[in-house]
C-alpha cells in the first residue's frame, strides 16, 4: 500500500529535490483521500503515520552524511505547508518531528555534542518518529539526580506526536529549580502515553498526556544540562517552532481557499438577485474571493521573508549575535500573526461564498476553521503583536523564550 509514496532511490541525481517534487505530493494526495473521514473520527492515524514513515520524509532534515536527505528549514516549512493544505494534524506531527531533530543539533548538551550524530543517523536508518514532551508551560515533570544521570517523575501535557513515536524530547525541572532537556526512548520502562487528546480541532495530532514513573535519563541523553545558559544559536529552536506553526496556518488558509474556490466553481448556485447563471460570474462573489485572497498573499510574502532570515541565522552558527537572533524573532512574529489571521478569516468566511449546502458534514469544509482555531491558541498572538510594535517603536528585540 506504500508504493505511491516510497522514498526515492539514493541513485537519483538530486534525492532532496525528488523527495519534494514526487514523494511529498504523492503523500499529500494519499492523505487527502481520507482527511475528512479521519478528521471526523479523530484518534490515532496509525496507517497514515506509516505512510509518512514510508515516504522518506522523516529523514528530510537529516544531513546526507548521516543517511538523510540534507534538507534545511526552508524545505521543512514547505513540507508542512503542502501537507497542511489537506491534513493539518499530520502536518503538525511531521513538523514537530523535525523540530525535535533541529533541537538535537542546536542544543549544547552531551546528547547534542557527543551523540547528536548517532541520534540523527539512527533516525534515518531506522525511520524513527520523534514526539514532543517538551511543553515548557507544564512544569509538573521533575528530574532528580541519581548515579549516572537523572530520574524523571510526573506528567507532561500537550505532547504532540508522542503516541506512536520512537523517541521523545523531554523537559523537566530539577530539585533546585533548574531546567533540563533530554532524549528518552518512548518505550522506555516507566513511560506511559495516554490517548486523551479531545480538542474539537487538530484531532489527530496525538497531543495527549505523557506520564513518567521513575524513568531513567542518562547523562549522555541530555540536550541541555541544568544551569546551562543557551547560546543565541540554541534559542533558534523556538523560532523554528514558531515558523512551523506559521506555515501550518498558511497551509490551512491556502487549503480552505482552494476548497472554497473549487466548491463555488462546481457546486454553488447563483443567488437569484445576481442576474448571472453561474456563481463565479457574480461580481460580489468575485470581490469577496479577491478580498479573502489578499491576507493569504500577504502572509505568504512575509513568511518567505521570515524563512530567509531564519535560514541565514542558522548559517551563522555560533557567530550568531543576540541582536541578529532578535531580528529573526521579529520576522517570525510578523509571519505568524499574518498567517494566524489568514487561516481564521478564510476558514470562517469561505462559507459565506459557498452557501448553506457546503456546511454538510460530507464536505468537511469546517475542519479548516476548527483546526486553525485550536492551533492558533498555542501561545497568545497578542504578545507577538506587542513584540513587533515594541521593536518598531524603540528597537527592543524579543526576549528569548520557548515562545519568542
Amino acid at each position: 500500500m506504500h508504493d505511491a509514496v516510497h522514498p526515492l532511490s539514493a541513485a537519483s541525481a538530486d534525492p532532496l529535490a525528488a523527495l519534494l517534487t514526487s514523494a511529498l505530493p504523492a503523500l499529500a494526495r494519499r492523505l487527502d483521500e481520507t482527511a475528512v473521514a479521519r478528521d471526523q473520527a479523530g484518534g490515532h492515524a496509525l496507517a497514515e503515520r506509516e505512510l509518512i514513515r514510508a515516504s522518506g520524509l522523516l529523514s528530510l532534515t537529516v544531513p546526507r552524511a548521516l543517511g538523510g536527505f540534507g534538507g534545511g528549514a526552508p524545505e521543512l516549512f514547505h513540507t508542512v505547508r503542502v501537507l497542511a493544505r489537506v491534513d493539518s494534524s499530520l502536518a503538525h506531527v511531521l513538523g514537530f518531528h523535525h523540530l525535535q531533530l533541529f533541537g538535537v543539533s542546536l542544543y549544547g548538551g552531551p546528547a547534542a555534542l557527543e551523540h547528536g550524530s548517532r541520534h540523527l543517523r539512527e533516525t534515518a536508518e531506522q525511520r524513527l518518529f520523534w514526539g514532543n514532551a517538551l511543553n515548557p508551560a507544564d512544569t509538573r515533570l521533575r528530574a532528580t539526580a541519581v548515579a549516572g544521570g537523572w530520574r524523571l517523575d510526573g506528567v507532561k501535557s500537550f505532547c504532540s506526536g508522542a503516541l506512536g513515536s520512537d523517541r521523545l524530547t523531554v523537559s523537566a525541572t530539577t530539585e533546585d529549580g533548574g531546567f533540563l532537556i533530554g532524549v528518552v526512548p518512548t518505550r522506555r520502562q516507566g513511560v506511559a502515553v495516554a490517548q486523551d487528546w479531545d480538542a474539537f480541532g487538530q484531532r489527530q495530532t496525538d497531543s495527549g498526556t505523557v506520564t513518567f514513573d521513575a524513568v531513567s535519563l542518562d547523562h549522555d541523553e541530555l540536550l541541555q544540562v541544568p544551569g546551562q545558559a543557551p547560546t543565541p544559536r540554541a534559542t533558534l529552536r523556538s523560532q523554528i517552532a514558531q515558523l512551523v506553526m506559521a506555515h501550518l496556518y498558511l497551509g490551512l488558509a491556502e487549503g480552505a481557499f482552494e476548497q472554497g474556490c473549487r466548491y463555488t466553481t462546481t457546486q454553488t448556485r447563483p443567488w437569484s438577485a445576481s442576474g448571472v447563471d453561474r456563481a463565479v460570474d457574480d461580481p460580489l462573489v468575485q470581490h469577496r474571493y479577491g478580498d479573502l485572497w489578499l491576507p493569504v498573499r500577504a502572509a505568504q510574502s512575509v513568511a518567505a521573508d521570515a524563512v530567509r532570515a531564519l535560514d541565514a541565522a542558522l548559517g551563522r552558527g555560533e557567530a550568531l549575535t543576540a541582536q541578529e537572533r532578535g531580528e529573526v524573532a521579529v520576522a517570525g512574529a510578523e509571519a505568524k500573526v499574518l498567517a494566524h489571521r489568514a487561516a481564521l478569516a478564510v476558514g470562517s468566511q469561505v462559507f459565506e461564498l459557498t452557501g448553506a449546502r457546503s456546511t454538510s458534514a460530507r464536505f468537511g469544509l469546517d475542519r479548516f476553521w476548527r483546526n486553525a482555531r485550536v492551533h492558533t491558541l498555542h501561545d497568545p498572538v497578542d504578545y507577538k503583536i506587542r513584540d513587533v510594535g515594541r521593536y518598531r517603536l524603540d528597537g527592543r528585540i524579543p526576549e528569548p523564550t520557548a515562545y519568542s
